[in-house]
């Protein structure tokens, strides 16, 4: 069989060995296996800003060679004084540009068609016309012949040279910045014209199946979309569907995901916008887009306006420092306006997401308006496998693959951390050569995910070396010993991340939501074990316990202001609030106390009083331990990391 090829025969120039077409700059790339069909051969056209440079350059020659100034242009009185010498035979009169004197007589001929001027030979002058009632009698004194032209059609090329192709010119380069500006956002022309995303009606591809890990959060949203689905159903009752949704949860557990579901389900349009996209520069342009937004949703009906990052345009209004008259805040005034314009019966349903309801205004949740609200939480270990399952699909994993230990070693993350380890299990899999994804690849992706990212090349002494491989056997002894402690998955000294020296990664065996008073006392004793055995192994402590400090601090400093598990104030909460205009959002430094600067001093003593004690019950412990101790830093000082099995089985043996 004969084979044919797809390349498309060039020039002589582009058949040189190393040498590539040279096509055009108005020309783009040709189409890849077009049939050179159309006006251009096929060739697709581009715009390139070389179409002005060459304009420009043409204007500019035309100018220099028709309209510039001309070197035999003299004085009037020159050209009179030739006159009076006899020099110029002849005179072409034109009032409206110029006097031209021929310097000898100049054969008869017919003037041009177009300008109907005779052709002015190399041997005339010419000067600019200035009034002399003397100029004619002088002519007619020595005897010169003259007469007149007229440049009816030399003046209509001249105003279109000097003022028509100018003037389209530049409003030729004023329509493409206003193009260019327009898709940016900024075209004043369009300015209160709403920026929401508008997909069509059966072009939303998402269903309730691929979202998972949010199974009450989509049992609240089935009743909307069937009421878009069969909306007579409620309507013959005298029902009413809720006007609002608001969508409440942490970033990335799948909020906005959640509203284009509801969109795909019920099969109507789907209005998308984020709260940043209806406030501009200009004063009133944020009640503008809310009003086209509502007109245009209105016409399309039934369909779903979702609005992203609600809180960017529906902070309370009760705290805000410039008034009730500020763009932000006339923009919420209409969208509440807005939503108490339509009636239930219209198919029109507000769909909206943030991450902070702590801060929207309390006319946005009323009954009404916003008047549901559903709760979009951190998946649990269920939801975790599930979602892992879905964004798992279009990944070939290895049969050993267990995504129910996946879930399990990542509790607390929402759906995108988990897209994300799943995408970086498969990219550490094509970088080690593999076709599929293997367990390893997911905890190594894990590990990347907490703790960073391995930074094998970078020179430690081996005096820190033995530092971090105590402090890091210090954590998991504690933990190991510790009653209701989360089991030790993974002990490393490898460096990772901005300054972690080595880790000690603890996975919990279910989700929790509650914490007794003991084991909180022992989340403080495994990050204390690594400055005990510090200070027990090399009789001096270093500053690799920073952050395990701060952490054990906060835990103590909570048990005593917010849980009430203090001696003096038990069952009391000692609680802080945000000062003056910020209100509960307002940070650390501006919280104001609700107790005496006594108690705050209590509160300070009880914290070092907690962390003494439980430092000193940890270091009791390890010296009970300390063979194990330092048999345990020695294999991780070989191996420079242990897993859960190896480091269970060092805890069974006895240490020699």
């Amino acid at each position: 069989m004969k084979k044919t090829s797809n390349r498309r025969p060039s020039g002589r120039n582009s058949r040189k060995k190393g040498k590539k077409p040279q096509f055009p700059f108005f020309l783009g790339k040709p189409p890849v296996g077009g049939n050179g069909e159309g006006p251009l051969g096929g060739w697709q056209f581009r715009f390139s800003l070389g179409y002005i440079v060459v304009l420009i350059v043409a204007m500019s020659l035309f100018n220099y060679m028709f309209l510039g100034k001309n070197s035999d242009i003299v004085d009037f009185s020159t050209f009179k004084e030739k006159i009076a010498s006899g020099e110029i035979k002849r005179v072409e009169l034109d009032a409206s540009s110029y006097y031209t004197g021929y310097l000898t007589a100049a054969p008869a001929e017919a003037p041009d068609p177009l300008t109907r001027r005779y052709a002015r030979p190399q041997n005339a002058i010419r000067t600019v016309p200035v009034y002399d009632p003397d100029f004619v009698k002088l002519l007619d004194q020595k005897g010169v012949s003259y007469y007149a032209v007229s440049r009816e059609n030399g003046a209509l090329l001249d105003f279109v040279f000097s003022w028509v192709l100018p003037i389209a010119f530049f409003f030729f380069i004023w329509r493409i910045l206003m193009k260019r500006l327009g898709n940016a956002g900024s075209n004043v022309l369009s300015i209160g014209q709403n920026k929401a995303v508008i997909v069509a009606e059966g072009d939303i591809a998402t269903r309730f199946g691929d979202v998972a890990g949010v199974d009450e959060a989509k049992d609240e949203l089935v009743e909307v979309v069937d009421f878009l689905k069969n909306p007579r159903k409620y309507t013959d009752i005298g029902g009413k569907i809720p006007k609002g949704v608001l969508l409440v949860g942490p970033p990335g557990t799948g909020k906005t995901l959640m509203a284009r579901a509801v969109a795909g389900e019920a099969g109507v349009s789907f209005f998308r916008m984020s709260g940043a996209d209806f406030v501009e520069m200009f004063v009133g342009v944020g009640a503008a887009r809310v009003r086209d937004l509502f007109k245009q949703a209105r016409e399309k009906a039934p369909c779903i306006i979702f609005i992203d990052e609600l809180d960017a345009i529906g902070k309370s209004r009760l705290n805000g420092i410039a008034g009730g008259n500020d763009e932000r805040e006339q923009t919420l005034n209409q969208l509440l306006v807005e939503m108490d314009g339509f009636d239930g019966t219209s198919g029109l349903i507000i769909l909206a997401a943030t991450n902070r309801p702590d801060v929207l205004d309390p006319a946005l949740l009323r009954p009404g308006r916003f008047d549901r609200q559903v709760l979009v939480d951190r998946p649990d270990l269920k939801g975790r496998e599930a979602i892992l399952k879905i964004h798992a699909k279009a990944v070939k994993l290895a049969p050993e693959t267990d995504l129910a230990a996946v879930a399990r070693g990542t509790p607390g993350f929402v759906g995108a951390d988990l897209a994300n380890i799943v995408n970086e299990a498969a990219l550490l899999a094509v970088r080690a050569g593999r076709k599929i994804v293997h367990q390893s690849d997911f905890s190594e992706a894990i590990e990347k995910t907490v703790a960073g990212l391995q930074k094998k090349n970078r020179v430690i002494s081996d005096s820190e070396r033995r530092i971090v491989a105590f402090h890091e056997t210090g954590h998991a002894l504690v933990a190991g010993f510790t009653e209701g402690s989360d089991p030790v998955q993974k002990i490393s000294i490898v460096p990772r991340g901005f300054g972690a020296l080595g880790y000690t990664m603890q996975m919990p065996t279910e989700d929790r939501y509650l914490m007794t008073e003991s084991e909180l006392y022992g989340k403080i004793d495994v990050l204390l074990g690594g400055r005990a055995a510090e200070d027990i192994v090399f009789d001096r402590i270093s500053t690799g316990a920073a952050n395990d400090l701060t952490k054990a601090t906060d835990i103590a400093r909570k048990m005593i202001t917010d849980y009430g598990m203090s001696e003096r104030f038990r069952n009391v909460a000692l609680t802080q609030r945000g000062a003056g205009y910020l209100g509960p959002a307002a940070p650390e430094p501006l919280m104001h106390r609700e107790y005496a600067e006594s108690t705050q001093q209590y509160v300070d003593e009880e914290i070092a009083r907690v962390m003494a004690e439980r430092y000193a019950a940890v270091k009791r412990m390890l010296e009970a331990k300390r063979p194990l101790l330092d048999k345990i830093a020695g294999v991780l000082l070989e191996k420079e990391s242990l897993d859960e099995h190896e480091f269970q089985a060092l805890l069974e043996v006895p240490a020699v």
